[in-house]
């Protein structure tokens, strides 16, 4: 009988975060879950830091050492922070994270 377990302490993930949208309450759950599955090598915020919705971060970031990024909104309608986020994201597949 063959005993199966499930290493994914070689799994190594990257937590791109829209704070536009997201809460940071809820980042202690997401940060459980995700490491059920591997390592978080990278954690990055990304939004408008000088608007006031993003003020509910900040205490956040130092907490669970999430660097932000920053993105201004340069037009209206248009997400610049979703650009911004597919571009690292595509960046760090290439780069191997």
């Amino acid at each position: 009988m063959a005993i199966h377990t499930s290493d994914h302490s070689n799994r190594r993930f990257a937590l791109l975060i829209d704070g536009d949208n997201a809460q940071p309450k809820l980042i202690k759950d997401i940060l459980t879950e995700t490491g059920k599955y591997g390592v978080i090598s990278v954690r990055r915020i990304y939004g408008d830091w000088t608007t006031a919705n993003m003020n509910g971060w900040k205490e956040t970031l130092h907490t669970y050492a999430i660097q932000p990024i920053q993105q201004f909104r340069y037009t209206i309608g248009k997400n610049a922070t979703d650009s911004a986020m597919i571009i690292d994201a595509m960046d760090l597949v290439y780069s191997g994270l």
